[in-house]
């Protein structure tokens, strides 16, 4: 079964495409998460929209536009924040509502596009090109290369952003560095994905790591195994099944969440029957915590 995917160059392609992707996108979400800035990845995705479409109206290669799009809609962002006048949630909110206006426009003025659009709006693995995957390629690697630089850095700033500037941190330079690879990440990850599941990509794998992990580097590392094994999970699905890619990728995602979340809820009756039988018994409190575990 596994050989009848890989006899096909197109699911060769969105194999790979989807690997790389499920490990940048649980890698930028992680923080993104910490942040409670989860929403930034929908706001980019939505402006990105306005790129693809831009892209096809003009006859260019939609991911570069897409790219230009996103990152110039992520310097507005960081711009906005730094300024302290508004607060995050009322910034995303206004790129967002801006850049999906733009694509709006420029979407009514196309025609003959609709069915290549609907492939960014979903994701789709028959649509995933040489020239794609080696985008998606190098800009994973660029992006994980500066998480990996960074790491300690951005972590610093995740949970305390103000003691970060007292440490001497270069506080404004990182933000403007992560959110572009945010944006970077988005911008290559619309084509196995979609804009309007990107963000789902970006924060299920980790809200599901954190049900299971008790560190942030467990987090970090369980999100990645996490994102990559949904990646490919959803897009095996989305092969024998005929589905969106997007679709089938967050879906599984989804599903995995709730699995991991009523065990741990069944995790924690459990260790309260338990602590209470020890309770009625008389049993002392060491030996509850060992039976409940």
């Amino acid at each position: 079964m596994a050989m009848s995917l890989l006899q096909y160059d197109f699911m060769v392609r969105a194999l790979l495409a989807g690997l790389m992707i499920g490990v940048i996108c649980p890698a930028v979400g992680v923080f993104l998460v910490m942040r409670r800035y989860a929403y930034m990845a929908d706001t980019l995705s939505h402006v990105s929209l306005a790129g693809i479409a831009a892209g096809l109206l003009l006859g260019l290669f939609p991911p570069l536009t897409t790219l230009a799009l996103a990152l110039l809609a992520a310097l507005v962002i960081e711009r906005l924040r730094a300024a302290g006048r508004l607060y995050g949630e009322a910034v995303l909110a206004l790129v967002m509502s801006s850049g999906l206006a733009l694509a709006v426009v420029l979407i009514s003025f196309a025609r003959g596009f609709n069915i290549d659009l609907m492939s960014y709006l979903f994701g789709s693995i028959l649509t995933v090109g040489p020239a794609d995957l080696l985008l998606i390629l190098l800009a994973g690697l660029l992006v994980l290369g500066l998480i990996a630089y960074y790491y300690k850095e951005l972590y610093f700033i995740s949970f305390d952003e103000e003691c970060a500037r007292v440490a001497g941190l270069p506080v404004d330079r990182l933000n403007l560095l992560f959110i572009l690879a945010v944006a970077l990440t988005v911008s290559v990850a619309l084509r196995v994905v979609g804009t309007l599941l990107v963000g789902a990509l970006m924060v299920i794998p980790v809200l599901t790591a954190q049900l299971l992990a008790g560190s942030f580097r467990q987090v970090f590392t369980g999100a990645l195994v996490l994102g990559v094994a949904v990646s490919l999970g959803g897009l095996t699905a989305s092969y024998y099944l005929g589905t969106a890619s997007g679709g089938s990728i967050v879906l599984l995602a989804a599903a995995l969440f709730v699995l991991v979340q009523a065990g741990t809820a069944l995790r924690r009756k459990l260790r309260r029957q338990s602590q209470a039988r020890c309770e009625r018994e008389n049993a002392p409190v060491t030996d509850c915590g060992e039976q409940a575990g």
